[in-house]
């Protein structure tokens, strides 16, 4: 690893100020992913800026939803009472992400924030776009079982790794950040990239920005919920494929409303808006889930090695939607 400089920030404002000014400088709260990413030198940082002390933790009941402290364990957020009274499916999510220690010091901003786990980004002895643009991709050629099959480019075919993502996407988060130039506000489809020609932009934040929040709007996904997550193995790895699924079901197995994302297929959390639009007016059944399913994976493009996402995607979805409306 190499040496760096730590400071410790007491106000978020001269946080803020030292990043800005030094492209050197990453802020650090929990460091589950981070710390990896410099024990592998994926990531050399002259200098870390340890965020903790600020005051961005709370979990709090607002005017139109409910607001997460970037600084909030995933643990604290999955066992929060407003969260599973009102987003049960954030609860879920998180419950299947890392394990039950690496919950415990991973934080919201932090989750969001996570770098991907392809083979060859952690590879040093690797071409990786996004670890040193302009090397060339190595997963493109090589083995991709894990990589993208929605909005990937010539120059990276990585997927997003985080369960989390899966569901504030789905529903309809924003993201709050402060920054050199002021706060702003972001909503959660537009935080994370796609690839393109500059797959080592991960996200949209403007150098020096500093996640303080994620707000939830309230919401009327507090039963018909369900996060199914398809993995290697049942505790610490990340998702084959995802699917968050939300439902609004009528008296009569109608169903009002429907959220849906995936996981493990794009750069980004995968949102389904057509696929809801589908779901709408129709009765809750494996039929007309299965036609949301359809009009999901338009556009899905496999690669050697992941054309079984091509299959298991839908399948995922379905069987999600499926323990949703039965819930």
């Amino acid at each position: 690893m190499n040496q760096f400089q730590y400071v410790r920030a007491t106000k978020a404002q001269a946080a803020i100020d030292v990043v800005a000014k030094d492209p050197n400088a990453k802020f650090i709260a929990g460091g589950t992913n981070l710390v990896d990413l410099m024990k592998r030198g994926v990531v050399t940082p002259q200098k870390l800026v340890d965020i903790n002390r600020l005051p961005l933790a709370k979990i709090e009941t607002t005017g139109t939803g409910l607001r997460l402290g970037a600084l909030a364990l995933n643990s604290t957020v999955a066992n929060d009472a407003q969260v599973r009274a009102q987003h049960p499916l954030l609860a879920l999510a998180l419950n299947a992400g890392a394990s039950p220690q690496l919950r415990n010091m991973a934080t919201v901003g932090g989750n969001m924030l996570q770098r991907t786990r392809c083979t060859y980004f952690y590879d040093l002895t690797m071409p990786c776009n996004k670890r040193q643009p302009g090397s060339g991709c190595g997963a493109l050629e090589g083995i991709n079982r894990m990589h993208a099959i929605f909005g990937a480019s010539s120059t990276c075919i990585a997927v997003h790794p985080s369960d989390m993502s899966v569901a504030l996407v789905a529903l309809d988060a924003t993201v709050l950040v402060s920054g050199p130039k002021g706060d702003r506000r972001i909503p959660f489809g537009d935080f994370h990239r796609l690839p393109g020609d500059t797959p080592e932009k991960d996200t949209n934040l403007e150098a020096g920005e500093l996640i303080t929040a994620v707000e939830l709007p309230a919401s009327p996904f507090t039963k018909h919920v369900h996060y199914q997550k398809v993995r290697e193995r049942a505790s610490y790895a990340f998702a084959l494929v995802s699917a968050a699924a939300a439902l609004d079901i009528d008296g009569n197995n109608t169903i009002k409303a429907a959220r849906l994302a995936l996981g493990g297929v794009a750069h980004k959390p995968w949102r389904l808006t057509a696929a809801e639009q589908v779901l709408v007016g129709k009765p809750a059944t494996e039929e007309s889930f299965r036609q949301a399913a359809t009009v999901a994976m338009q556009g899905a493009k496999a690669f050697k090695h992941n054309e079984y996402k091509l299959r298991l995607a839908p399948n995922t979805l379905v069987q999600a939607l499926k323990t949703a409306a039965a819930a």
